[in-house]
């Protein structure tokens, strides 16, 4: 059986050299930036749709995977959290299955959560907004859905579209959340300390809250401080999964018309909001784009009149892999012609830990891995299964439990598990 870890972004193929021998530096790994560094390391993280009632979520929702979620013009529709998956682009994975012909066939799956929109005063319960903020707070990074359209048809929950005050208002909102929520830490980190008579709070613990105090109360996410490694492991241990730490790609939603002329007043001051609180990926759709060409989904040549007459193309796939990167997960595929199958891990996962994700027993007897990157794999098999020509070539690496496993490669577990135990 082979595994692959496909190159997904550029990202991956300057992270991942080859690493036949242990790290000699610890400081010398690729560093985690934005709200990654203070996620859970896990291969099950989820993204989350958030933005205010009536800006498009569910109908992007719906678009992203194909579900029927309710989408009707009214604020609150969208109670309970939709979850879902839809699949990852790649075309290392696309030139897989075209190669073996599997049985089966397994993408790298995104999960997706569709939150009910929140309102000015969510923070302190309006609308539905306690609710909502929780379930922002389960999922692991954020598409910030904003709504740059006009429309008499779908009303705006503040009667008008201005897409920089509804940043505002959201980000304002998840802020104040988080306060309450480092409110309560700091009481009961005193009250723990109280009851515990020669301890006392340390000048760390003391100088990392005052400064997520000082940004939340300044309406700034933690995720763009400047924080030094023994901070971001106070900060997760002691206040837990803060809304504002988690990564954000926002979501512009604008109209057919402008998406095609490539044209709209407030992409440029969107823009700018977006880089004077922190930075971060923003990407301009059009839900109604989008809608339209997916109509056409049962006529694949009126599918390519409609995308030649407008010279654009649909932004879901941007949007899929985006946030796939930015909670920095990578995925790398078992190939033969049973099944080919993507495999998701965190980004910097060591071969061990990418073997329990097939099974927990790969991991407990591993000893060790073998590898082989997808482009070297392409490149001397073209269109050629199995492992000799690569074999041949030299480029078929044998690698043990420190290394690090890149996007992009082929790896063959080997293993041995006895009695359990043992």
């Amino acid at each position: 059986t082979h595994f692959t870890l496909k190159p997904l972004t550029p990202l991956a193929s300057s992270q991942c050299v080859e690493n036949s021998m242990p790290p000699k530096k610890k400081d010398a790994e690729p560093e985690v930036l934005g709200g990654a560094r203070f996620g859970r390391v896990k291969n099950n993280l989820k993204m989350g749709i958030v933005g205010l009632p009536n800006v498009g979520k569910s109908s992007l929702f719906n678009l992203l995977t194909k579900q029927s979620a309710a989408a009707e013009n009214f604020p609150f529709c969208t109670i309970d959290p939709n979850e879902a998956r839809c699949a990852v682009p790649d075309d290392r994975y696309d030139k897989l299955v075209a190669m073996w012909k599997p049985v089966n066939e397994y993408p790298a799956y995104l999960q997706i959560t569709d939150i009910a929109g929140l309102v000015k005063g969510a923070a302190g319960g309006a609308g539905l907004g306690n609710a909502f903020l929780s379930h922002i707070q389960a999922v692991d990074g954020i598409f910030h859905v904003v709504r740059a359209f006009e429309s008499d048809e779908v009303i705006h929950v503040d009667d008008s579209v201005d897409p920089v005050r509804d940043l505002d208002t959201i980000q304002h909102e998840l802020c104040l959340k988080d306060l309450e929520a480092l409110k309560r830490a700091m009481q009961d980190e005193e009250k723990d300390v109280k009851r515990s008579p020669g301890f006392k709070l340390s000048a760390l613990y003391i100088a990392t809250m005052e400064k997520v105090q000082t940004m939340l109360e300044a309406d700034k996410p933690i995720r763009d401080g400047e924080w030094s490694t023994p901070e971001i492991d106070l900060i997760k241990l002691k206040l837990g999964n803060l809304i504002s730490t988690k990564p954000v790609t926002y979501l512009v939603n604008i109209s057919e018309k402008d998406f095609i002329s490539k044209k709209n007043k407030w992409l440029a001051k969107i823009h700018k909001w977006v880089q004077e609180h922190g930075g971060g990926q923003m990407i301009p759709f059009s839900v109604e784009f989008e809608e339209n060409l997916y109509a056409m989904r049962e006529d694949p040549a009126a599918q390519e009149k409609y995308l030649e007459e407008c010279g654009q193309k649909s932004m879901l796939p941007k949007m899929i892999t985006t946030g796939y990167h930015e909670l920095n997960l990578v995925h790398f595929f078992t190939a033969g012609e049973k099944e080919v199958r993507c495999w998701t891990v965190y980004n910097g996962a060591l071969a061990p830990q990418a073997a329990a994700v097939i099974h927990s027993d790969m991991e407990r007897g591993f000893i060790k891995a073998e590898v082989v990157a997808f482009d070297d794999f392409i490149a001397i098999a073209k269109d050629k299964k199995g492992m000799a020509d690569v074999k041949a070539a030299g480029k078929y690496r044998q690698e043990g439990k420190t290394y690090k496993v890149c996007d992009g490669d082929i790896i063959q577990i080997q293993f041995n598990v006895t009695t359990k135990g043992k």
